[in-house]
């Protein structure tokens, strides 16, 4: 081969490998774009996605995102969910299908009738402070166990005593109220862990109080899959 074809060669291999090299660099750029503007993201467009992946599963027609191979390699480097989700344990009451979610989008603590211990303050703590997450959402639900055991009171066992008694006082401000107590105890109870999460020092509240961190209620229907959004402006009554 002469020098000069030999030149042409190189030329031509150096070409190509530079092209690749950018394409490669646009590609880092792109996906780093992406998920800035993912990590980026405020509470009333997490919000509005939860809002909108809710209709998703009321007309059982679902997007099914981020549960791609690509993005479970992806999460392997760090989450950064959107939106935290306090919600009961209960089994019909799964966050990521009836906000048609995917993986790392939602940062979910569940316990049984949605209640906010100091485990379940710390869980979302850390994901306010540390994984910058603009949204909570306390999640009840129709026909919850938890509230119904007590409404119902009597003699419980094992550790049970420890849960209703968390649920006690939304219980006790839903007597004399007009309709079934237990939907309404249901929705009390959420009101009161919202005000809590929101007046919760020193974190939630300084977050809160900042404008970096949203807390809302809702409750879930079994009948119709529909959440509603409790007024973010109520207070217990």
């Amino acid at each position: 081969m002469s020098k000069r074809n030999q030149l042409q060669t190189y030329g031509s291999t150096l070409v190509r490998r530079c092209t690749a090299l950018a394409l490669s660099l646009t590609l880092v750029a792109v996906a780093a774009a992406a998920m800035a503007l993912e990590n980026g993201r405020d509470a009333e467009s997490a919000l509005r996605e939860l809002k909108a992946g809710n209709q998703h599963h009321v007309s059982h027609r679902y997007s099914h995102p981020h549960q791609s191979a690509a993005r479970q390699r992806e999460l392997v480097a760090g989450q950064h969910p959107h939106a935290v989700i306090l919600s009961c344990s209960d089994s019909r009451v799964a966050p990521e299908i009836v906000f048609d979610q995917g993986l790392g989008d939602l940062f979910v603590v569940r316990v049984a009738g949605n209640v906010a211990g100091d485990v379940e303050l710390a869980s979302i703590e850390y994901a306010a402070e540390h994984l910058e997450t603009p949204l909570v959402v306390v999640m009840g639900h129709q026909k919850c166990g938890a509230v119904s055991a007590a409404v119902a009171g009597g003699e419980a066992g094992g550790h049970l005593p420890a849960l209703i008694g968390a649920i006690q006082p939304a219980v006790a401000k839903a007597n004399g109220q007009a309709g079934d107590r237990v939907e309404n105890s249901v929705r009390l109870n959420v009101e009161m862990i919202v005000e809590r999460l929101r007046t919760s020092q020193p974190v939630l509240a300084e977050l809160v109080h900042h404008g970096k961190l949203r807390i809302v209620g809702a409750v879930y229907s079994l009948d119709s899959g529909a959440i509603t959004w409790l007024p973010e402006s109520a207070a217990p009554q």
